[in-house]
């Protein structure tokens, strides 16, 4: 609130500002939403009468159609209670346990798309001892598509993918070993292991 007013005493209701301020943070919620893989999104609080909006977001890849689909979804998360988004912040807060295992995943993709363009179908066998109900083909083709895109110098456009299928990969398995976020735990202020960064320094 803004305070009351001295003639009427009646409270004045939240400035323009603070309107503006509330609505980006909303929005910024959104677009945090939007971004997560499918196996963290399931796992937060999310109404079920967002997940819809959601997933229409997603599909877009129009520039300005996604922006537009973007602020409705924010439009429509404005609708729901404080409770309600304090409840996704919290869920998706950095220091929370919940995003301390889902780094962990992010680093255990990069150091296992590493790993299978190092060691071929000797650690793509490995990985699936491990996640049994990971797309063997799929992973192989990737593997594949990446190597040749080296070879002939081309954008690195199965690399990131590889990153992704890996990441989901980890997502849908019921948890992340021990040992993969321990050694997060000690990642000096962590390692952005987003397919856009982490993928810039194909080698």
């Amino acid at each position: 609130m803004r305070g009351v007013d001295e003639d009427s005493g009646e409270y004045l209701g939240p400035s323009r500002k603070q309107n503006r301020r509330e609505a980006l943070e909303v929005l910024a919620l959104a677009e945090a939403l939007v971004d997560l893989p499918d196996g963290r999104l399931a796992r937060l609080p999310v109404p079920d009468t967002l997940m819809p909006h959601i997933a229409d977001t997603r599909r877009i890849t129009s520039h300005i159609a996604r922006k537009r689909q973007m602020a409705f979804l924010a439009k429509q998360m404005r609708r729901e209670d404080d409770e309600t988004l304090h409840a996704l912040r919290d869920a998706l807060d950095a220091g929370g346990e919940a995003a301390r295992v889902d780094t962990a995943r992010l680093h255990r993709a990069e150091q296992w798309r590493l790993r299978l363009l190092d060691g071929g179908d000797t650690a793509l066998a490995a990985l699936l001892d491990e996640y049994p109900n990971a797309d063997r083909q799929r992973l192989r083709q990737l593997v594949r598509n990446t190597l040749a895109e080296r070879a002939k110098n081309k954008p690195p456009a199965s690399f990131r993918e590889l990153f992704r299928e890996l990441r989901d990969v980890f997502a849908g398995a019921s948890s992340v070993p021990d040992d993969a976020v321990a050694d997060d735990a000690y990642n000096d202020g962590g390692v952005d292991d987003s397919p856009d960064d982490a993928d810039a320094d194909q080698r």
